[in-house]
Order: structure tokens, then sequence, then C-alpha cells
């Protein structure tokens, strides 16, 4: 390369000849690099295509622009040892520009392998609880590996200039407020970076959980290093600290199955016939969609001055097929008995006076007049 450069530019003075040649150098590098790098992935995405797996698509679609950068470096460097011109420029920038690309290029490859495999762990089915937890421990090691791998590319840049490198081995060696310093200052990091371990391990949550928190019902959307996004019912999100869910009380309706037993309360006369009600419940609730089989009771659970209170117990596969469940069979239940039962509706009873003659009444109302007046005239 250096003997075609060199014909290139003869004839030209020596303080023009060493830029130049350095420049042409490295035209030719990138521009063959560019090609193979087109060349590669034109025929990984041709492969890619043409398998069944979504997979494959998502690791050419992730490595695509971080691998061009790292050929075109690689021509670059593959130019300059054998240009000394374009080899001495390339020094100066090696340090900075290799431990970014380096860092690009493992960041890509874990996100693609993290996503390939989410989308081996399919949430959609019904029994979604083995797909629900890779899911999760995925998310948790992916942010914490990006975490780890930023940091050393941090670090691997600021240790190639010479300053930052003796002020590294200054601290080293007066280890103890330093020490103290940067414990200090890493604190909230390091805490979530626990926090983030002790999630993926332990697992309280998963992605898609249905979860009670501060009253609110909600499903975890997304679990993040230092806090986790729970999706609200009516669709707000809530975002909390990591370290709650390893420090405080919540409820998780689906941490070892999604299936759930749910109640239905009915107030109804203290003189109402069970049997009936009994026997339509049983209707209802063996044609009804969205029962899972599993539990069906009616049961008297109290009675008070003004009303029995009657519970039905059902189950349903998850938490909102349940509350559908439980909403329509209240409302068909009190549409039956409203219907064929009203008088299981509750009323408020008062006890009526005995029913007095006219004609007492009138005589009494005589004798108390006259003994009002007799008792006046001897007053007089």
């Amino acid at each position: 390369m250096i003997d075609f450069i060199e014909s290139l530019l003869g004839g030209l003075p020596d303080w023009a000849e060493r830029p130049l040649m350095a420049l042409i150098a490295a035209l030719i590098g990138l521009t063959l690099a560019f090609l193979a790098h087109a060349l590669l992935f034109r025929g990984l995405h041709r492969i890619a295509h043409r398998s069944a797996s979504e997979a494959d698509d998502i690791v050419v679609n992730r490595l695509n622009r971080p691998a061009r950068w790292a050929f075109l470096a690689m021509g670059v460097v593959l130019a300059a040892r054998e240009t000394p011109a374009l080899e001495a420029v390339w020094e100066r920038f090696a340090p900075f520009i290799m431990p970014l690309l380096t860092g690009w290029v493992a960041v890509a490859v874990l996100r693609a392998f993290v996503e390939a495999m989410m989308v081996r762990a399919d949430i959609s089915v019904e029994n979604n609880r083995n797909a629900r937890r890779r899911r999760t421990r995925l998310s948790i090691f992916s942010r914490i590996g990006t975490f780890l791998i930023v940091f050393l590319t941090v670090s691997g840049m600021l240790a190639s200039v010479p300053g930052v490198r003796e002020i590294g081995v200054t601290l080293m060696a007066s280890a103890g407020l330093a020490a103290l310093a940067v414990g200090a200052a890493a604190q909230p990091a390091l805490k979530a970076l626990i926090a983030g371990f002790q999630m993926a391990m332990t697992e309280p949550i998963s992605i898609d959980d249905v979860i009670i928190l501060d009253g609110e019902w909600g499903r975890i959307e997304d679990i993040r290093t230092t806090y986790v996004v729970v999706r609200l019912w009516d669709e707000r999100r809530l975002v909390v600290p990591s370290n709650r869910f390893l420090e405080d009380t919540f409820q998780n309706w689906t941490k070892t199955t999604s299936q759930l037993l749910g109640t239905v309360f009915l107030y109804l006369d203290q003189g109402t016939d069970i049997g009936p009600i009994r026997e339509e419940y049983t209707r209802q609730i063996t044609s009804h969609r969205l029962w899972d089989r599993r539990a069906q009771v009616l049961q008297v659970t109290d009675c008070k001055d003004s009303a029995i209170e009657v519970r039905l117990l059902m189950s349903a596969k998850d938490g909102p097929t349940l509350f559908d469940l439980r909403c329509e069979l209240r409302e068909g239940m009190m549409d039956w008995i409203r219907r064929n039962q009203p008088e299981a509706l509750v009323r408020r009873r008062t006890l009526p006076v005995a029913p007095v003659e006219l004609e007492a009444t009138a005589g009494l109302a005589e004798l108390v007049t006259a003994s009002a007046n007799g008792q006046i005239g001897r007053a007089n």
C-alpha cells in the first residue's frame, strides 16, 4: 500500500506528502472496511430473514451499527500498520476510540442476547409464570451488565489520560480518606445495584405481576435498576423505588399462580328462602364463560338485625377475569331475585299499634272530658 500511495504522491514536497499519505491510506482502509461490513451483513440479513426464528433478526439488527464502526476502526488500524504517518496520528486517538467501540459492541451483544431470549419467553399465553420470571431476570441482569460495561468503558478511556491516571494512583496511595469519600459518594448507586441483584435472585416481583400497593391495583410494567414502574388499572404509572419491594409489605396476586378466589356479598331479608337462590347461583356460574370451575359455594355467613349476609364464592384464572366475573354474577343474581323472589329484598319493618275501635275511642274521649269538667267544678 505504501508503494502505491508514494507513486500517487510523487513530485510533492515533503511537508505535504506525509499528511496526504496518511489521509489517502485512511480513506483506502475505511473504504475496504465499509465494503467488507456491507457484504458480511447483507449475507447475515438474508440468512436471518430465511430463518423462522425472530431472534436472528434481532441479533443482526442490534449488531449492525456498532459492527460497522468497529470494521472502520479495524480498517484504519490495518492501514496505519503500513503507513507511519497515519500510525502516528492513530496512536493519539486509539486510547479513546478503542475502549469506546469495545464497550459499544459489548452492550450491543448483551442487549441482542437479552432481546432474543425475551422473544422466547412469551408472556401472552395463559400459563406465563415461568416466562415472566425469565423476563424479569433478563431485564435486571441486562441493566446491571450495561451499567458495568459503561463503567469499565469510561474507566478505560479515562485511564488513557496521563493526568487522570496520576490522580488515580495518588488516590490509591492515600486510600484512607479517599476510600471513605468514594464509598460515601457511591452509596446510592451501590445500594441500587445490590437491590437489583436481590430483586433478580429473590424475585419478590416479576414482569406482569398483579400487585396491590398503597391501595392501588396494577401490573408490573418495567423493572429498572433503581425503580419499578407499575401500570395502574386506569393507565396511570406508579414509579416505586426498588428498595420498597424488599423492605415493605405489599400484595402480590400472581406470586405463585395467577388463579384467584373472589366473593360477592348479598344482603337479603331474614325470611328469604335460600334454596332457590342457591340453585340459581349454581346455574349461572356453571354456564359462565369466565369461571374456571375450581370453586363455587353459596353460604349464609352472617345474620344481622335487618338482613342476612349471603356470600357467593367463585374462582377465575386471574385478577381482571375475577373482577369481571364478580360484577356480572352480582348483577345477574340481583336481577333474578328482583324478578323471581322480590320478597327476599331487604325492607324495614315497624310493629303497628293494635287497632282500636272508634266507639271506644270516642267514649274514652268523653270520659276524659267529663272528668276534667268535674274536677274544675269542685275546684270552683
